[in-house]
């Protein structure tokens, strides 16, 4: 049975840098957003994190030789058949809510599960990480009973995930020729408290969640990482945190199928808060926000009121 840790929230809000870091630790794996897999790697032939194309990465070919017998036997057009039918935001009540799940709930989860467990068997991991996010993705995973799942739930405050949203970033995968998806703050609002509210619920039906602050796991990476390994069941000696320092951790080459520039980073990375939203989120816009997401701002223990920028 695979282990999974599937990090979850809002994109936006620093689930890649927590996958990165996480990957660095032994006995981790970090599949980088699973979710695009099907289109952006095995149709597209997008670039993984280790700058080959999907098709030209070993690791990739290794992982659908063992999980597919090749990636050219995964019916692409069946996978986002499915995807449709089950994994939209729209059918988590009823995902949260059935007695049993429909069988192409079942299906679904198995083209997932099999990957994790080929990239858990290639790697030689205890543990692979899936920063997919989606919180309806994670709702249908939970029906799996091949799968160990723990979600990582990362919360970044509504107003800087908003901020984020409106800014413009091209996708180097796609060598220049696309740029991320844009939201305006108050989409980005309504879809912050959707996501994060699934989460809660899913938590509620029985999966181990953890939640984490985005702000919290900047102001002390190490101790985050801990408790984050503690919970997801991989042991930690001396030494396995020392690529990890205060203001910047050193990166290895990845295998990360998706997922936003970030991925593509080797070396040394700073790490340091990201609170631009503060001084350029115009007040308008940072009020709408915060009127929208005030009670789970609260409940996540984020002031209404801006912070200071740092």
């Amino acid at each position: 049975m695979a282990r999974a840790l599937f990090l979850g929230g809002l994109g936006r809000s620093g689930t890649t840098l927590v996958e990165r870091l996480l990957g660095e630790l032994p006995g981790v794996c970090a599949l980088g957003e699973v979710v695009h897999l099907w289109q952006r790697d095995i149709r597209d032939d997008e670039r993984c994190g280790c700058g080959a194309r999907f098709s030209q990465c070993t690791f990739w070919r290794r992982v659908g030789a063992l999980a597919f017998g090749g990636w050219h036997n995964v019916d692409v057009d069946r996978v986002h058949y499915l995807q449709a039918a089950v994994e939209r935001t729209r059918h988590i009540p009823r995902l949260a809510t059935a007695v049993e799940a429909p069988e192409e709930v079942h299906e679904y989860a198995e083209y997932y599960t099999r990957v994790y467990a080929a990239a858990a068997e290639v790697s030689g991991a205890r543990l692979v990480v899936d920063s997919s996010k989606h919180s309806a993705l994670a709702h249908v995973l939970r029906w799996s009973s091949d799968l160990d799942l723990r979600v990582l739930h990362v919360v970044r405050d509504a107003r800087g995930v908003a901020y984020s949203w409106t800014k413009t970033v091209q996708r180097p995968e796609a060598d220049g020729s696309d740029e991320m998806t844009r939201y305006s703050p108050g989409r980005s609002a309504l879809l912050w408290n959707a996501h994060n509210a699934a989460f809660g619920l899913l938590a509620r039906r029985g999966v181990a969640v953890h939640r984490i602050r985005y702000e919290e796991f900047l102001a002390d990476p190490r101790a985050a990482l801990t408790t984050i390994a503690e919970f997801a069941g991989v042991p930690l000696g001396d030494g396995d945190l020392d690529f990890l320092q205060p203001d910047h951790a050193d990166l290895r080459i990845g295998h990360s199928a998706a997922g936003n520039p970030m991925r593509f980073t080797v070396g040394r990375l700073p790490l340091r808060r990201d609170d631009a939203w503060v001084r350029a989120l115009p007040s308008r816009q940072r009020r709408l926000v915060g009127t929208v997401c005030g009670p789970m701002l609260r409940a996540y223990g984020y002031p209404l009121s801006a912070p200071e920028a740092k």
